[in-house]
């Protein structure tokens, strides 16, 4: 029998999502949305891609290790192989942060962020491929609507392929949707078996080593940035790194793939609206347009009344 996340939930893992207002779509929706302050954190704190991975990862630390402390007093260590999904899950999200600030200033930002998001196709295959997760028929009829979305989105026809080197732009933009898909399956995967918030806190930690030695490798490390930036970047950890991959990891594994993918569409949809509201930005028509499609199709996707 194929191996889901339904099947091998501790009951003490399910009785804290269960807890979480609205569900466990509410909290992966929360999640999503909160995960938007993050790109505008940055912006504003104007710090390289090293800098910003390391600090939005290292000072969110100490706080989860706080959080998992009940948890390891109750459920006793993790096993191996969920710390290894946390070790690899956090080598995957620095090598994204990573990757992805770097290809916005080789191909632009519009095709970059559009290549990153095509995670909405490759977690679903991913959870279809090693766990024989069902992929219903409904996800794939709206699947095109929500590509054209992150499209329009992204602004690929306004910008195209603007950058300082738009071949290696996509190749790293590709690198970092792999690295991104792989790493929101793993953060699901750790969460099938309890100890979520610990296997959080060691993905987070692996992040933080990962991204401070690509940061280094790249010279986009800066140990000490300005009073401003840090604070900036200590807004970023608190809303990416304590609130919203928390509620991801907390949520993704009791819902099936799809649903997770698709509601972590409303990150760039966020994103787009506080960069017009507090950067000053001023997307197009077909960037709302963009915006639209996607809530459209994901509200049709995630509200499916039949069981899938």
């Amino acid at each position: 029998m194929a191996r889901t996340g339904t099947d091998t939930r501790t009951a003490q893992d399910q009785s804290l999502t269960t807890r979480l207002p609205g569900g466990p779509r509410a909290g992966q929706t929360v999640g999503a949305v909160v995960l938007s302050l993050s790109p505008v954190c940055i912006e504003l704190s104007g710090a390289a891609a090293g800098t910003a991975s390391v600090y939005r990862c290292l000072l969110c630390v100490p706080v989860l290790v706080l959080l998992s402390l009940p948890e390891h007093r109750r459920e006793g260590p993790p096993p191996r192989r969920q710390l290894l999904y946390g070790v690899a899950g956090g080598a995957l999200f620095a090598g994204d942060m990573l990757l992805w600030s770097k290809a916005i200033t080789e191909v632009g930002a519009g095709l970059s962020t559009v290549l990153v998001n095509v995670q909405v196709v490759l977690v679903p295959l991913l959870a279809w491929a090693v766990d024989r997760e069902h992929v219903p028929r409904r996800f794939l009829l709206w699947l095109p609507p929500l590509c054209a979305g992150v499209v329009l989105t992204g602004g690929l026809f306004e910008q195209g392929a603007s950058g300082s080197d738009p071949t290696a732009g996509t190749v790293h933009a590709v690198l970092a949707a792999l690295s991104y898909s792989g790493f929101l399956f793993l953060l699901r995967r750790g969460g099938f078996e309890g100890h979520v918030v610990t296997t959080y806190t060691v993905v987070v930690v692996s992040a933080t080593v990962f991204s401070a030695l690509g940061g280094w490798a790249w010279g986009a490390l800066d140990l000490t940035p300005p009073a401003a930036a840090l604070g900036w970047l200590a807004v970023a950890a608190v809303s990416s790194g304590m609130i919203g991959w928390l509620l991801v990891a907390l949520n993704s594994p009791h819902l099936p793939s799809h649903v997770g993918a698709v509601l972590l569409l409303l990150t760039p949809v966020g994103a787009l609206v506080l960069g017009a509201a507090v950067l000053g930005e001023r997307p197009t028509v077909a960037q709302w347009g963009g915006c639209a499609l996607i809530l459209v199709s994901a509200y049709a996707t995630v509200t499916s009344r039949r069981r899938t």
